[in-house]
C-alpha cells in the first residue's frame, strides 16, 4: 500500500526516524536505565521495538496499558507512574504472572494496592510539579505503612513535568537537580533500589534517577523538537487539502484547509506545523494555513501535519503506519488507548 490510498486523517511514522530515535536514546541509557512510557504511543508493536532495544521495563499511566502490556507478553517489570483507589484489575495483572509496581502517596493509595493484590509499590513524592506525590518529608512514614500493609517498597518516584520544556537547557538541569534533591531526600527515609523520574525533556540532565521514564523521545513533536534534542520528528499526521481560498484580490494572502483537525491531534501545546506554510488555525476537522507558494498547493493534494503534542495525538487514532517514504510498510493498532 501507499500512502496516497490511506483515509486521511491517517498517523504515519517514519520507520528510520524511529529506528534513530530508538537507538539513541539506547546509546545514551542502555537496560534498565530507561523504563519507557508507553503513554506517549500506546501501541504495543511500538513497545516491542523499545524492549528489542533493551529495555525490558516499561512505565505506564493506566491500568489499560498495564492490562494491555501484559497481555502483549511485555509485562516483565511495569511501574503504574498514577495512583489509583482501585487496584483490583491490577492484583489480576499480577495474578497472571507480570510484574506489577503501583505509585501511592498516601494511607489510602497504599490500602488500595493491598487490598487489590498488588505486592510492590514505590513512594511518589512531590518534586515541584502540582500534582501527584507526598511531601519529601512524609515519604519515610508512608513506607513504613505500607510495609506494615505488606508491600515490598522498592523506592521512591518522582516526576519534574514542569520542567520538560524549560527552554534553556543549563536552566533546565539547575531546575532539575533542585528537584531531584528533594526526591533524594526522601529515597534517603524510603529505602530500596530505585529512584524513578524524569522524561525526555530531562533524560540528559537529570543524573539522579536510576531510571528514566521518558517517552515522546520515540516519535517527538514540535514542542520537544525545539528543545534540539538528538531525535527525529517521527511521526506525523497524513492530511488532504480539501479547499482552497477562491482566488479574489482582497484575499491576501490566500489560504488551503487540510482535513486534520482538533479531533485528530493534540492541541494543549499549541498549533501543528505545516511544512510550507504558516498555520493559522485548527477547528474540529480543519487546519487552516497560508502556504509560502500558494501555487504548489492544490486540492487534492496530500501533507504531512507535525503535531505540538505526541502523546494525546496518538491517543485520538485508531492505528499507526509504519513509512519509508510513501510505501506503507506495516500497519500497527494503537491497542493501549481507552480506559
Amino acid at each position: 500500500m501507499r500512502t496516497s490510498e490511506l483515509q486521511t486523517p491517517a498517523l504515519l511514522v517514519d520507520v528510520h526516524d524511529l529506528e534513530h530515535n530508538l537507538s539513541a536514546m539506547a546509546a545514551t541509557l542502555p537496560g534498565r536505565r530507561l523504563r519507557p512510557h508507553v503513554k506517549a504511543h500506546k501501541c504495543t508493536e511500538l513497545a516491542r521495538r523499545q524492549a528489542a532495544a533493551g529495555h525490558p521495563g516499561f512505565t505506564c499511566a493506566t491500568i489499560r496499558e498495564v492490562e494491555g502490556m501484559a497481555a502483549a507478553g511485555l509485562g516483565d517489570d511495569l511501574l503504574l507512574a498514577n495512583e489509583v483507589l482501585d487496584a483490583r484489575r491490577l492484583g489480576a495483572v499480577v495474578a497472571g504472572g507480570a510484574r506489577v509496581t503501583v505509585a501511592v502517596d498516601s494511607a489510602e493509595t497504599i490500602s488500595a494496592a493491598a487490598a487489590g493484590g498488588v505486592r510492590e509499590i514505590l513512594v511518589d513524592v512531590g518534586v515541584g510539579l502540582p500534582r501527584c506525590g507526598c511531601a519529601p518529608e512524609d515519604a519515610g512514614r508512608l513506607a513504613d505503612e505500607a510495609r506494615a500493609a505488606g508491600l515490598e517498597v522498592r523506592g521512591v518516584m518522582g516526576y519534574e513535568g514542569h520542567l520538560m520544556l524549560v527552554a534553556d537547557e543549563a536552566e533546565r538541569a539547575r531546575l532539575t537537580a533542585e528537584c531531584m534533591a528533594r526526591l533524594g531526600r526522601a529515597h534517603a527515609d524510603v529505602g530500596g533500589d530505585v529512584v524513578s523520574a524524569g522524561g525526555t525533556g530531562t533524560y540528559a540532565v537529570n543524573h539522579t534517577a536510576t531510571e528514566i521514564q521518558a517517552g515522546s523521545y520515540a516519535l517527538m513533536d514540535t514542542a520537544y523538537a525545539a528543545l534540539g534534542l538528538p531525535f527525529r520528528q517521527a511521526l506525523t499526521v497524513l492530511a488532504t487539502v480539501v479547499s482552497a481560498s477562491p482566488p479574489a484580490a482582497e484575499i491576501q494572502p490566500p489560504w488551503v484547509v487540510a482535513d486534520v483537525g482538533l479531533k485528530s491531534l493534540g492541541m494543549d501545546h499549541g498549533n501543528p506545523r505545516v511544512p510550507g506554510g504558516t498555520v493559522w488555525f485548527c477547528s474540529d476537522e480543519h487546519t487552516t494555513y497560508a502556504p509560502d507558494d500558494s501555487g504548489a498547493v492544490k486540492v487534492g493534494d496530500r501533507v504531512r501535519v507535525l503535531p505540538a503534542h505526541v502523546d494525546p495525538t496518538v491517543a485520538l487514532h485508531e492505528r499507526i503506519h509504519l513509512v519509508d517514504g510513501d510505501e506503507v510498510l506495516e500497519t500497527w493498532p494503537v491497542d493501549l488507548r481507552g480506559w
